[in-house]
This record gives structure tokens, C-alpha cells and sequence, in this order.
């Protein structure tokens, strides 16, 4: 399942909302350096869908605020 992704960093609170099926935005408050952003993307998903890590994908856009997941 690919579900499309748009990534908030620095936010004050972490959050995962679901806009619909296949849309949901998250907030976390790591900032954009070193990949750390993408971890925390596929750790909170992971956490979200109850599914492991390594299952959790990100196809398209490592260096974009909009990403698309496959998971």
C-alpha cells in the first residue's frame, strides 16, 4: 500500500493525522539534517500501523516535505 505523506519538522507537538486513506500529515520536532528526518518518518509510521520498521518505505521525496510511503 503507498500512502502519500506530508512532513511538518521543527513542529512544537508529534502528531500523525489522517486526512483520508491515503493522505496524512505528521509533525514531529527533529529537524532536517542528516537523514534524521526520514528516521523519524518510518519510526512514526511504524508506530501508527503497528507494522516493523523494516517494512515501512520511503519511495519518493528523501529530500522533500511531501513523500510517498509504501508500506
Amino acid at each position: 500500500m503507498k500512502i502519500n505523506v506530508a512532513v511538518k519538522p521543527n513542529s512544537k507537538i508529534e502528531s500523525v493525522e489522517k486526512i483520508d486513506d491515503l493522505n496524512y500529515i505528521l509533525k514531529f520536532n527533529v529537524l532536517p539534517v542528516d537523514n534524521a528526518a526520514n528516521k523519524k518518518v518510518v519510526e512514526m509510521l511504524s508506530d501508527y500501523f503497528k507494522k516493523p520498521k523494516t517494512s515501512i518505505q520511503i519511495i519518493k521525496g528523501l529530500k522533500s516535505k511531501n513523500k510517498v510511503v509504501e508500506l
